[in-house]
């Protein structure tokens, strides 16, 4: 078979596979359609197809075609993280700064605590750390994977429970916001090359200056326009980053920070999100897949895989739970809050995926990472609905009885 059609043949397991398990499994209430398709993708990588198939896998998975389907997820991949960047809206966090700042720093900071101790227990053992890192750089960076909000996600689930549009949802997506800035900074700190530090200042030098004269252009060009103009600062901004050794994914992040919502037409912005995650997002979930490995033996990486959990979904609560005492909460909100915070999924792999590019941590605690996400990330909805349910009909019995 010729290369093209080997690469078809691999774009068809892509979308059938995590398609036909979604469907005929029904697995929308615990497991939506991103989380299958991550799932899929571990499936289909060395870890599973290519330990029980391992010359079909070859012959599938040859070089060229990894090479392919790596470009078109970097591709996605970028388009993602602009749009979650694009997403945030500083603007409220400012408005309701000390409730934002107070539970978004417990629900990030308690976690981060809880993964770096884990991390400090997995630098005694050989085969996690990776290659190239300080023992600091993979304390830090493992136990900010911990914290990781996806943000994205966490939109996506919220419109499930049919609670987005609602003031809780709105309180929650302004403690994800805040979080997600501080996880991009703390990862721009972690990637800090000190050989490279000049090119990394000038970066941001760079960066800070072009914003300026980016926004003003924005604000005069047309509605039409402003889509090629977004596209090209992307790329312009992901080059940069990658040259100055911070990782293209920072720079598409810092890319759709610096752009305002309201610069695009809501419609199209949202049918924008839905097309990445249906079209390009499934090929990132693939090659995500296919640097699964657990070469240590045993259970080792599910052990880990579990370790970090504790860590991440014990953290949140416990940070939420503080929150709720010190600002007063009503009873019940701190625990849905919490796990809705937990969320991972797609920005915790993409953290994850940086953080194996710069040899941080190794492939075995990048599969430990990705189960993680997967877990936590399917537990929220099974979790969350029957406690929202509780809170919306109490409150409804206290309206009634006042």
């Amino acid at each position: 078979m010729s290369t093209n059609e080997i690469f078809l043949l691999a774009m068809l397991l892509v979308f059938v596979a995590p398609y036909l398990i979604w469907r005929l499994g029904r697995t929308e209430y615990f497991a939506p359609l991103v989380i299958v398709q991550i799932v899929t993708g571990v499936i289909l990588g060395p870890g599973v197809l290519g330990a029980v198939f391992p010359d079909y896998h070859r012959f599938v998975f040859n070089p060229d075609v990894v090479k392919t389907l790596n470009g078109i997820a970097q591709w996605g991949v970028m388009l993602f993280v602009m749009l979650a960047g694009i997403e945030l809206d500083l603007k409220k966090v400012w408005t309701f700064k000390r409730e934002s700042m107070v539970t978004a720093g417990l629900s990030l900071g308690t976690p981060l605590l809880f993964g770096c101790a884990a991390a400090l227990l997995l630098v005694a053992y050989p085969g996690w750390m990776g290659p190239k890192a300080a023992v600091w750089q993979f304390t830090l960076g493992t136990g900010m994977a911990c914290a990781v909000t996806a943000l994205p996600i966490l939109v996506l689930l919220m419109e499930k429970m049919e609670i987005l549009r609602q003031p809780m949802g709105q309180r929650i997506l302004r403690y994800a916001s805040l979080d997600d800035v501080a996880i991009w900074g703390v990862l721009a700190l972690i990637m800090l090359d000190w050989e490279r530090v000049g090119r990394q200042l000038g970066f941001l030098l760079a960066f800070a200056l072009l914003t300026f004269v980016f926004r003003r252009l924005m604000a005069a060009l047309a509605q039409s326009d402003r889509w090629f103009v977004a596209l090209i600062w992307l790329i312009a901004c992901a080059f940069g980053a990658d040259w100055a050794g911070l990782h293209f994914m920072v720079g598409a992040f810092l890319a759709g920070v610096v752009m305002d919502g309201d610069w695009f037409d809501q419609e199209q912005l949202d049918g924008l999100f839905k097309n990445v995650l249906l079209v390009l997002m499934p090929v990132f979930f693939l090659s995500t897949g296919l640097r699964t490995k657990w070469d240590l033996g045993g259970y080792s990486v599910f052990f880990v895989a579990g370790l970090l959990m504790v860590a991440s979904v014990g953290g949140k609560l416990a940070g939420a739970h503080v929150a709720g005492r010190l600002l007063k909460w009503k009873r019940g909100e701190a625990s849905i809050i919490g796990w809705l915070l937990q969320t991972k999924g797609l920005i915790e792999i993409i953290f994850a995926n940086i953080l194996l590019d710069k040899g941080i941590i190794t492939a075995d605690t990048f599969t430990a990472l990705l189960l993680m996400a997967v877990g936590s990330t399917m537990f929220t909805v099974p979790v969350v609905a029957p406690k929202l349910n509780r809170a919306q009909h109490a409150g409804l019995a206290q309206q009634a009885s006042s």
